[in-house]
């Protein structure tokens, strides 16, 4: 691929590098934690310093929100049930409840130049894998207004994970109009039943191009 050069019409959005998705440290954080999911940090740091706009988002849930196992009674963590709105959810254990230290973003993210924190998933009855639609399909996190009134026209994602927010987060950007870049070792991945290979067949179907960080001048 030819090296892609970041322009000041473009941003990066950074998603849920928290506490809960990454192996605990100290007691802290590793609810729904990514295998490796630490890794990124290190390449987000790197690539955010390059950056303009830069967007931070967060899993923000209420306790006993709809994606929690707990608050079904008889399911299993991955069981799948339908919710009020028709929409299927998949079910995981309890993670990233708002004010608690799983919900802070890793310590060692450093962009102190971020110019927005998308709080996602903050209702109790809905869950929001992408950083602009709730899970309904319909209710917008305020993201895609925030890019246009800014002129973006290009999206770089990263963060975790690579096959569930990422990917709802890529896909919309896309939808959207936005040319859309996923920076794949900069995100790492759950991989429930397949789920890599499905993420990786909606990419190439959407024209999502799927890049390396250091094929980014």
């Amino acid at each position: 691929m030819v090296p892609v050069s970041i322009q000041p019409s473009d941003a990066l959005v950074v998603v849920d590098v928290q506490n809960d998705f990454c192996p605990p440290r100290n007691g802290v954080g590793g609810a729904l934690a990514i295998p490796d999911g630490d890794a990124v940090i290190a390449p987000i740091n790197a690539l955010a310093a390059r950056f303009t706009h830069v967007i931070l988002t967060q899993d923000w849930h209420p306790p006993r929100h709809i994606s929690f196992s707990a608050t079904h009674p008889g399911s299993d963590v991955f069981d799948v049930v339908r919710t009020a709105t028709g929409k299927l959810q998949t079910l995981w254990p309890v993670h990233c409840v708002q004010e608690t230290p799983g919900a802070e973003l890793h310590p060692l993210l450093d962009i102190p130049h971020a110019e927005l924190i998308v709080k996602k998933g903050k209702r109790s009855w809905i869950d929001s894998y992408s950083a602009f639609l709730e899970n309904d399909r319909i209710t917008s996190t305020g993201l895609a207004e925030h890019l246009q009134a800014a002129g973006i026209q290009r999206v770089f994602v990263a963060g975790l994970a690579y096959d569930f927010c990422v990917h709802f987060s890529a896909r919309d950007a896309r939808k959207l109009g936005f040319k859309t870049f996923v920076i794949e070792d900069a995100c790492r991945a759950v991989d429930l039943n397949g789920s890599v290979a499905q993420t990786n067949a909606h990419f190439a179907a959407e024209e999502i191009t799927r890049i390396s960080s250091l094929e980014i001048l």
